[in-house]
């Protein structure tokens, strides 16, 4: 309990540091804001003067007099406008600054946290927190503080003029507002939970969507639409009943308070009646009480929707919390070091590691040494962990146990950025952003001149198929490159990376879901990228790493064997079995 008062405590104390850098903007949102609520309150206090004195006075002192109110009023009415316009402009300005930081910052944080992260995430649960509730967040941080002070002001000076104009009919109208206090409370604890519900429901249409449609041309290709759409139909519907209990949480909280706002006015005016009646209540000063009751109850409803809009907001803001209290699992030590020149010798000392939640390990005490400039191959049956493997050389994942070392260093010990800045990854699913060919291959260097981007298109054989396309390097290609063949988009990985210009390379299965010709392109562009480098190949198709200078072949039990083609092959080990197998 102790903990989660203190976990509160410290979420609170992070949302309220999102105003700091407005400050300004905040503090004249609050003033007009109060002195609107003020124009309010004084508004009836002035017609009850001319209603009751005024129209008392003779003619023409009276005429007077009313001009001059008039003017006044008039005037306030102007100052209610300028300042109903300031907080609703500025303050909306400000929600939308704060709703940027928020963004900034979760996006920022997604940046930073391992892939055992997102390995267990879906990716439309994460896009929602970026969206739907960082605008809820906003909502509450921009209206909340002024519906609070409006409604406040207005509330306590309402009452106080009416206590002053009757007590026995304000003590009427207090009782029933306790009444609908404590409803309030008991309907609100069930929509903050019904609010939670919406927002998981929410997160996985967003994550059904994004599957479906990231994998549209395989629902096509399998004519599955239906299934499809029958798995969206069934979240959606399970999205309308969560809605629907919400609705009803709603519905009846609306239709209750809205009842009890509408009875104290009712109440108040039979009371009133029969003060009147007893000659304790004159015929103004209950129009003036009725003129109050509706400024009274005004705030009243705007507190309570506060109250929606708060459970909304803060559940989002908690699900905002639960990413950001996600401590990356992979970070620099206090005193990691920079790199400068990397030669590529990469040593592999006893070697465990087991992803989480998961008991058994994928690799098991592994020892491997690979020389600076080395061209090793990394072969083994499905699942023993050659991608794994090469997966802990960047720190994708920490090693459970053993060191990795580079140069001599543990990996461990140097910057992340410096460490990852010295490695290339062509990976055989190729993820290229959208956007054209240009800016594809510029990812591998950021600032990287045309002539440089030219120069590694040409290196990867990609510069003549991309001067063949309509606008050349300018082309669009799409969502993940849709509009390329498979070995084109390989081709622009390869020359991301030739521009990147690692000393250590790292191919996982480069080559294996391409046709024989592209294929043929894309080994010659790989093994021009390799020259001079320490290279890491997995391979998929033994025929392609007979030139290695080594391989390395895997089992669950760590390596089992190693040497060139011919020597394993004599062996009739493992991998002469492999060999064997695919021919």
């Amino acid at each position: 309990m102790e903990n989660q008062k203190n976990r509160e405590k410290k979420r609170w104390k992070s949302l309220l540091s999102y105003y700091k850098p407005y400050l300004g903007i905040f503090w004249a949102d609050m003033f007009f804001a109060m002195l609107g609520a003020a124009v309010t309150l004084v508004i009836p206090l002035i017609v009850r003067h001319i209603t009751s004195n005024v129209v008392a006075m003779p003619m023409e002192e009276a005429v007077s007099k009313i001009i001059q109110f008039g003017i006044l009023l008039v005037i306030l009415v102007c100052v209610e406008l300028g300042c109903n316009f300031f907080i609703t402009f500025y303050g909306h300005v400000m929600g939308t600054y704060i709703e940027h930081d928020l963004r900034n910052d979760i996006f920022g944080h997604y940046q930073k946290l391992s892939f055992n992260f997102f390995d267990n995430q879906k990716v439309g649960h994460l896009l929602s927190r970026v969206t739907a509730d960082l605008f809820d967040i906003t909502e509450l941080l921009h209206h909340g503080p002024e519906d609070i002070v409006i409604s406040s002001i207005k509330l306590i000076g309402s009452f106080l003029i009416l206590y002053k104009v009757n007590a026995v009919l304000s003590g009427t109208a207090m009782a029933l507002v306790a009444v609908m206090a404590v409803f309030a409370y008991v309907m609100n604890k069930k929509m903050k939970r019904a609010f939670a519900a919406n927002r998981a429901r929410i997160g996985d249409i967003n994550s059904q969507i994004e599957d479906s449609l990231s994998g549209i041309r395989v629902v096509k290709s399998f004519a599955n639409e239906e299934e499809e759409m029958g798995k969206f139909r069934e979240g959606n519907s399970r999205f309308v009943a969560s809605k629907k209990r919400t609705y009803r949480y709603m519905g009846t909280y609306h239709s209750v308070t809205n009842f009890l706002t509408t009875l104290i006015t009712v109440v108040s005016l039979i009371v009133g009646a029969f003060l009147m009646t007893q000659q304790k209540l004159s015929a103004t000063d209950l129009v003036t009480f009725l003129l109050y009751i509706s400024l009274f109850t005004e705030p009243i409803k705007k507190l309570i929707n506060f109250t929606e809009q708060f459970q909304n907001g803060y559940s989002g803001y908690s699900r905002f919390c639960e990413i950001m209290e996600i401590n990356p699992d992979i970070v620099d030590k206090p005193d990691a070091m920079d790199l400068k020149d990397v030669n590529g010798d990469i040593t592999f000392e006893n070697v465990s590691f087991g992803y989480q939640d998961v008991e058994e390990k994928v690799l098991n005490n592994v020892n491997l040494h690979v020389k600076s400039g080395e061209y090793v191959a990394l072969v083994g049956s499905s699942g023993v962990g050659k991608t794994t493997l090469c997966s802990l050389i960047p720190r994708f994942y920490d090693v459970t146990e053993g060191t990795i070392l580079l140069d001599g260093h543990d990996i461990r010990d140097i910057k992340l950025r410096e460490l990852r800045r010295h490695i290339g990854v062509v990976q055989q699913d190729v993820y290229l952003f959208a956007g054209t060919i240009m800016e594809n291959i510029r990812y591998g260097k950021p600032d990287a001149t045309e002539e440089e981007i030219v120069a590694a298109a040409k290196a990867a054989n990609a510069h003549d198929f991309i001067m063949n396309l309509e606008h050349g390097y300018e082309t669009d290609i799409g969502q993940r490159g849709v509009k390329l063949s498979g070995g084109q988009k390989q081709r622009l990985s390869i020359a991301r990376v030739f521009l990147k210009n690692p000393p250590v390379l790292i191919f996982d299965e480069a080559t294996s879901a391409l046709d024989n010709e592209s294929e043929k392109v894309v080994q010659e562009s790989l093994e021009e990228l390799a020259k001079n480098r320490t290279t890491f190949v997995i391979a998929h198709r033994l025929s392609t790493i007979r030139n290695a200078e080594r391989i390395i072949v895997l089992t669950e039990d760590g390596v089992a064997e190693e040497g060139t083609h011919q020597e394993l092959l004599e062996r009739q080990g493992v991998y002469f079995q492999l060999y064997e197998a695919g021919h």
